[in-house]
């Protein structure tokens, strides 16, 4: 996620924090270097000028100038108006999603098409059942789009919320108010409204999203917009804003390879806060926008809240407390706990899913293992284990050289791949028995020697 914005910035954070004084020479420098950063992330150029004059004001105030450390202060100062910029000036009430009204309550998403509407409609649908204990409806009005309603039906599924049938045949705003006496006889919650969109901004589309705000009265009419369109996300943003009484964005395809800055710029254009950022493909790939630990991300600081935040979704507690009683009980760590280890970390988002949300020093230590390979290697570790036999899995020392054989045919490996995973295995269950001991030091040497695992916690470099 703005891969190129946060390594230049990172850059140009590192080299303020080194200065002993500011001038106004090299303060002009760093804000260059920022200027640069920001237009090739696509940065509107009246949002760079004006981030560029507020952040030149402050940094040459008496805050920064009188600092003991003036790096630390102008990093600081960067930080702040990054956040501000992004969002972070406007009330925390107004970047919550707000469902203060009489059930149900109807959340309008509107946009281009193909900027993610349908599938936004699902993962924010999962994000309300799984975080706010809602009961959600959904309903497209889509009828131009070949499948859209049947695609939202399936994604609806996927998310645990119900799904209101309708028809190409059907007037869009006759389906919301049929799916809005749905919900309301039915005592549901929240209704979303999956509304058409053209390849381009026309009349006829902006009527018909105007009627079903008209019609609905949505209580949310938050604008999806994907963040892969750069200057063009800006001005169909300006279009939508013009004509709806927006209250929110979703930023979609922000794990693309988009160059971001539409994330900084749709809020500075449309004064309306980012609510919610699509990460990933899979349902549970909504975020919410926070404007502080995006700044943190954007300047190579990393978000550590959302990976906590990460793990507490895919972790399995049931599960974790298991091995913990397990280990304690001195009974011992076999192939089993290793596969569900490994499967946890799958279940986290991957490699590339961590390392976004690590600070840029350790995610470019990290990060000489592509996602690609480390997910690669993750479901060649779970093939092998699976090719094995019960006996097999619980008693590893089992797996002598005609084993290795039949499980290496059996999982379309090379016998020197069992070997390497039981090497890793090894060195997993040497922790675990230091766990037991209390050697956490031990624990975290021996952490560096499943560098080994590619795709597996790298060995960071000494300082």
């Amino acid at each position: 996620m703005l891969d190129s914005l946060t390594e230049r910035l990172a850059r140009v954070v590192k080299t303020m924090r080194g200065q002993a004084r500011l001038t106004e020479a090299n303060t002009q420098e760093m804000l260059r270097e920022v200027r640069v950063a920001l237009l090739e992330a696509d940065v509107a150029l009246p949002v760079v000028r004006d981030f560029i004059a507020r952040v030149r004001d402050k940094a040459l105030g008496e805050d920064v100038v009188g600092s003991l450390s003036p790096g630390q202060a102008l990093v600081g100062v960067v930080h702040r108006e990054l956040t501000a910029l992004m969002g972070g000036d406007l009330p925390a009430a107004e970047r919550e999603l707000n469902l203060a009204a009489r059930p149900p309550a109807v959340v309008l998403l509107a946009g281009l098409q193909g900027a993610g509407k349908t599938t936004t409609a699902a993962k924010l649908a999962k994000w309300l059942i799984d975080e706010r204990k809602k009961k959600v409806l959904a309903v497209s009005t889509d009828v131009y789009r070949p499948a859209a309603i049947e695609q939202l039906k399936t994604v609806s599924e996927q998310a645990g919320a119900q799904f209101f049938p309708s028809h190409a045949n059907d007037a869009p705003v006759e389906i919301a108010q049929r799916a809005l006496d749905h919900a309301r006889r039915h005592y549901l919650d929240v209704l979303i409204v999956d509304t058409a969109g053209r390849l381009a901004i026309d009349e006829a589309m902006m009527q018909e999203v105007a009627a079903l705000h008209a019609a609905l009265s949505p209580v949310e009419t938050l604008f999806v917009v994907d963040s892969m369109l750069g200057q063009d996300a800006v001005n169909t943003a300006r279009a939508f804003a013009d004509r709806l009484p927006l209250t929110g964005v979703i930023l979609t395809k922000l794990d693309g390879d988009a160059r971001g800055g539409a994330a900084l710029s749709v809020r500075h254009v449309t004064g309306k806060p980012i609510k919610f950022i699509g990460v990933a493909e899979r349902i549970g790939g909504l975020e919410r926008f926070d404007p502080e630990r995006m700044a943190g991300r954007v300047l190579g600081m990393g978000d550590v809240v959302a990976l906590v935040e990460d793990v507490r979704k895919a972790v399995d507690l049931q599960s974790a407390e298991r091995l913990a009683k397990k280990i304690q009980a001195g009974d011992r760590f076999d192939l089993n706990d290793f596969k569900e280890q490994i499967g946890q970390m799958r279940r986290m988002g991957g490699l590339s899913g961590l390392l976004d949300k690590l600070p840029a020093q350790l995610a470019a230590a990290a990060g000489q293992v592509s996602d690609k390979d480390a997910d690669r290697q993750v479901r060649r570790i779970e093939g092998i284990i699976n090719s094995m036999t019960a006996a097999e899995r619980a008693r590893p020392e089992l797996l002598k050289a005609s084993r290795k054989r039949r499980i290496a045919a059996g999982s379309g490996v090379p016998v020197q791949e069992i070997n390497r995973l039981l090497s890793q295995f090894e060195q997993m269950r040497s922790m675990m028995k230091q766990m037991k001991k209390g050697g956490l030091s031990k624990m975290m040497r021996a952490m560096g020697g499943l560098s080994s695992l590619r795709g597996g916690p790298p060995q960071l470099p000494k300082r």
